[in-house]
């Protein structure tokens, strides 16, 4: 268990994003947790490819880091992995983060497509032995993710950004959720953390949430202690949240408020207001059926991919003709966020 406090830096964004997280990364000693000469994963969240700002990661957060650690590490991968109903590939066009790792000869890894091996975890909380992408055992892995609400995890951030490690099928754990992020934590910990809080998204997320200016980037070399204090500052009490003090318990951070500094731009009486999350149709059907005597039907036979066909059916209403572009366009045309993907 580590004892010392950890250091959480929050930095407002004013004239570049790219030296807000320069000044992010700094104030937090990202060079005390990453070794010089070594090889980097950055853990980019690419989990929605219905483009919506604040449910991915921003192409100019993924250059702001790119740009601090180039000239300390010999090799850099951007990683990411294929959902049942999202397309990684596809996503990775639209946030426009392909181009930024051919303008830093940063290499893009889909890990779906990539080696596994078998990480055995005789104390794990969900599982026995965890499969894990072979290019996370050998370099050292910066996560990247947004800051987000959550139906099932209340919020999303740098530690619920490693569930994107898991095999392709990983929502088959849902059910054990809190307790299978821990696990993939310990087998693929992350070495430090930069969350990109330019544009989070509130209410229903993670996919069909709303979208809110936030203008700051967050950054530690403690990733549950950024995760404490991100559900702070949105509004959510973290001693409630699972799995941060999941995560606590098997020594992989600090989940207490009292043992966190705060450097940089606020404190902790930030007080973001953020709405939480409920369940839209898809997550809450998708848990009624997991609990009832039918989950094999649903998930284990030729009818998944039914469901997964529904599912996409049902987000594609909500983005085309409920909710979802006008909140897209209200951020691309209207802040000054969206150059970067236009």
């Amino acid at each position: 268990m580590k004892t010392s406090k950890a250091t959480v830096s929050i930095v407002r964004v004013k004239d570049s994003v790219q030296e807000a997280v320069g000044k992010a990364m700094e104030l937090a000693r990202w060079r005390e947790f990453i070794s010089k000469g070594a090889e980097v994963s950055l853990k980019v969240n690419l989990g929605w490819d219905l483009f919506l700002p604040g449910a991915v990661t921003g192409p100019w957060v993924v250059e702001g880091v790119i740009r601090a650690i180039k000239d300390h590490v010999k090799k850099i991968y951007v990683v990411e992995s294929d959902q049942v109903v999202v397309n990684v590939e596809k996503a990775l066009r639209q946030t426009g983060i392909d181009k930024v790792c051919e303008r830093y000869g940063a290499q893009w890894v889909n890990m779906s497509r990539s080696e596994f091996r078998t990480v055995p975890m005789p104390n794990g909380m969900a599982f026995r032995e965890i499969r894990v992408p072979e290019i996370l055992l050998r370099t050292e892995l910066i996560t990247i993710p947004t800051i987000k609400t959550h139906n099932k995890t209340v919020i999303t951030g740098a530690i619920k950004n490693q569930w994107g490690c898991l095999p392709k099928l990983r929502h088959n754990y849902h059910l054990v959720l809190d307790a299978a992020l821990a696990d993939i934590n310990k087998a693929a910990t992350p070495r430090f953390a930069v969350m990109d809080a330019t544009v989070g998204l509130e209410g229903n997320s993670p996919k069909s949430g709303e979208p809110r200016v936030v203008d700051r980037v967050l950054a530690s070399g403690d990733f549950v202690a950024l995760d404490t204090v991100v559900a702070k500052i949105l509004g959510f009490e973290p001693s409630q949240i699972r799995h941060i003090q999941n995560c606590h318990d098997l020594g992989l951070g600090l989940g207490r408020l009292e043992q966190i500094e705060v450097v940089g731009d606020d404190d902790l009486s930030l007080n973001l207001r953020f709405k939480p999350a409920r369940h839209n149709l898809v997550s809450w059907l998708e848990l009624v059926l997991r609990k009832s005597f039918f989950k094999w039907l649903f998930f284990d036979t030729p009818i998944f991919t039914f469901c997964c066909w529904g599912a996409r059916l049902w987000y594609y209403g909500w983005y085309y003709l409920v909710r979802g572009r006008r909140l897209r366009d209200n951020i691309v045309k209207n802040t000054r966020y969206g150059s970067q993907w236009r």
